[in-house]
């Protein structure tokens, strides 16, 4: 068993114990979306700290804790709190909760943002399903030895969000009335937010938000053969010729009021998903 295997084995070990039952769906909160965790039933909370060879949170909204319990009838794993590369981490370290979650069984992986809008005709506080993405971080979590009883060399990424769980996470929008944007998700390094230039470029790359994470989570599930729907949060519109600074703390607050809607979209997909 090579070193990084061991890892995630014991780590996966120290929460098995916890486990709610069935096969766990993954869940994956970003920034001031945490609130979410409130409607798990009979959580158990083990901190990262407490989890061998896991990392810590450094970034603000962000808990640093898994809560393993059940949530629309389903057993899930919650990762209050994520990390980033602007953090200094690495993208293998990135990729290692998600590793995790693969070994304790996780074949479904439910991701939040915060991003920004690029497309004018989205509106802070909106949500967008993310049907792409464009990796302009210049990091990939597999880069190094493949272990090949994880995945192959060269995973496949025509379809790294599933359009089974795009098209549920639409039609549940549909029926709940809740107004869910569809876009292509851009990743940048961070942490400074991009200039006015930037934002025209990232514009013409033909994306509709931008964000500092969530990329190096959705290459190692796709590696791991998991399905992925990734949500944003829509927190400001990044609008070129009138371009206004977008603050930290407007981005947390923001996410946290739209963490309710999300919690809704979430639960009401998960009802209709994974097995119980």
């Amino acid at each position: 068993m090579t070193e990084i295997k061991r890892k995630v084995e014991e780590a996966a070990e120290a929460l098995r114990p916890h486990l709610k039952g069935g096969r766990p769906v993954g869940l994956v909160l970003g920034t001031g979306l945490g609130g979410v965790v409130e409607a798990i039933e009979s959580p158990v909370a083990v901190a990262y700290r407490d989890i061998p060879h896991h990392p810590v949170c450094t970034a603000p909204g962000h808990q640093g804790r898994m809560i393993l319990g059940r949530w629309a009838g389903k057993s899930v794993i919650a990762l209050d709190g994520r990390f980033h590369l602007y953090e200094g981490f690495s993208p293998q370290t990135i990729s290692f909760p998600i590793r995790v979650l693969r070994a304790l069984g996780t074949r479904i992986l439910m991701i939040s943002n915060a991003a920004g809008a690029l497309n004018p005709n989205f509106d802070a506080g909106d949500l967008m399903v993310i049907t792409d993405h464009i990796n302009l971080t210049g990091q990939n979590p597999l880069v190094g030895a493949n272990e090949d009883q994880w995945g192959v060399r060269f995973p496949d990424m025509t379809e790294p969000y599933n359009r089974g769980l795009v098209d549920l996470a639409e039609k549940t929008a549909l029926k709940e009335r809740i107004k869910l944007r569809r876009g292509v998700y851009v990743g940048v390094l961070g942490p400074s937010m991009e200039t006015a230039a930037e934002t025209r470029f990232l514009k013409m790359c033909g994306a509709d938000a931008v964000g500092m994470s969530t990329i190096m989570e959705v290459i190692t599930a796709v590696h791991a053969g998991m399905d992925v729907l990734a949500v944003s949060a829509i927190t400001n519109v990044n609008l070129p010729d009138c371009y206004r600074p977008a603050p930290i703390e407007e981005v947390i607050r923001t996410a946290a009021a739209s963490g309710r809607t999300l919690g809704n979209l979430f639960e009401k997909v998960l009802e209709k998903c994974g097995e119980p």
